[in-house]
């Protein structure tokens, strides 16, 4: 039963960043607030991050759900799920839905994250041309692929390889396009990129790399992709996935100050002392988050201070990124770039598949680079940010942490 002095905490957005928040806030105050959450899907939250398993046929769409509806229930927490807040109204501390319905709050977290940045070209509001960024989106691809055929995948980095490996396994003909010369360019340095497409490439995808798509072409729907230089590939699917943009329409019509998504302050305030926001649609100085590490730790600093306990502060760390793509384990942490100063070490296997590059500044360890063998990945990543003087045992590096050890 309701508390009688419990405020009204409404919630917009049913995806992790803001159920995680949710989860943090019923631990450390669970009579605070009566809370209301909206989403724009007709489900409980999944973790989105399993969508491609999805895809694949490995996991089924009640294995990555995080909350069912019974669980909403049980937590005395309201959903609304399918009825989008279409609008706040600031003045009057009041979200409205599409369905007409409006809720007052003392408190409005935001958690619209993100949404897929469709290239603007010719035809990319065609039927059959469709991003990658929830449920809806599976059951089509699945679709498709159950008709058969040719399907194009723009962008080559994590979410494009993976949708590509899933509809692969569904028996689609799959191209995936790239407008860079190397795959996952923001992870992985060339080489370790011509060792991943090889391995794609052998597993049936066909990769086309540096082409910039000028025209997705069509009567009706999509049948092909154009690119620069008169190149047409034929496709009855087309999937977008060149990376995403922060969902910040709601809030910025709310007049909440934006810039490239909703900018916060250390406690994962807006410029509105009642609305907090976490997740993709924000922006901590300067920076944009889309990795589970750093949103995991706006939801416990955004629930505490929603809870009354605000003594922490958001502070971003650095961040690793291990991933497996199609097989393919890969390990990525720090600066992969290098500079002045720095040099490379590299240790290089093809028949194996393995390929390790270290960037070295001084004594210090600076990036990693891990593919096949990741291993040591999380040793490297605690020496980069413990800024670990690796004078003694830089002769050892590369081969792991019990070489290193033993010297």
């Amino acid at each position: 039963m309701d508390q009688p002095q419990s405020l009204s905490l409404v919630v917009i957005g049913n995806g992790m960043a803001g159920m995680r928040t949710v989860e943090e806030l019923l631990k450390l105050a669970p009579d605070r607030y009566r809370i209301t959450v909206f989403g724009a899907e007709p489900h409980g939250n999944y973790n989105r991050i399993l969508l491609s398993p999805v895809l694949a046929g490995e996991k089924t769409v009640d294995e990555i759900m995080l909350h069912t509806r019974t669980w909403y229930d049980e937590h005395g927490v309201t959903l609304h799920a399918g009825d989008p807040v279409v609008r706040i109204d600031r003045k009057r501390r009041t979200v409205h839905a599409a369905s007409g319905l409006a809720v007052p709050y003392d408190r409005l977290l935001i958690a619209t994250g993100s949404k897929p940045f469709i290239v603007p070209v010719p035809g990319h509001d065609l039927p059959g041309v469709i991003g990658f960024r929830d449920l809806q989106d599976v059951d089509t691809m699945l679709a498709a692929a159950r008709a058969g055929g040719r399907a194009v995948v723009i962008g080559g980095g994590l979410l494009g390889l993976e949708a590509a490996n899933g509809l692969l396994r569904r028996g689609m003909d799959v191209s995936v396009v790239h407008v860079t010369g190397s795959l996952m360019n923001q992870q992985l340095d060339p080489p370790a990129a011509e060792l991943l497409r090889a391995s794609l490439e052998r597993r049936g995808l066909r990769i086309l790399l540096n082409r910039q798509t000028v025209e997705i072409a069509g009567e009706g729907r999509v049948q092909s992709v154009l690119f620069e230089g008169d190149e047409e590939i034929p496709a009855d699917l087309v999937v977008m996935a060149a990376g995403v943009r922060p969902n910040i329409d709601l809030a910025r019509s709310a007049g909440l100050h934006c810039e490239r998504a909703i900018v916060v302050d250390d406690t994962l305030q807006t410029y509105d002392p009642r609305v907090y926001a976490v997740g993709e649609c924000v922006q901590h100085r300067r920076a944009t988050f889309g990795l589970v590490a750093p949103i995991w730790d706006q939801a416990c600093v955004c629930a505490a201070h929603l809870a009354g306990s605000g003594h922490r502060r958001y502070v971003q760390q650095a961040t690793a990124t291990k991933l497996k793509v199609t097989g393919v384990d890969l390990y990525s942490a720090g600066d992969i770039v290098g500079g002045d100063g720095s040099e490379d070490l590299v240790l290089r296997d093809r028949r194996g598949g393995v390929y390790k590059r270290l960037v070295v500044c001084g004594n210090r360890l600076a990036g990693a680079v891990l593919v096949g063998d990741v291993a040591d990945g999380p040793w490297y990543f605690d020496l980069i940010q413990r800024r670990t003087d690796i004078s003694s045992m830089r002769d050892q590096l590369l081969f792991g942490q019990a070489c290193a050890s033993a010297a």
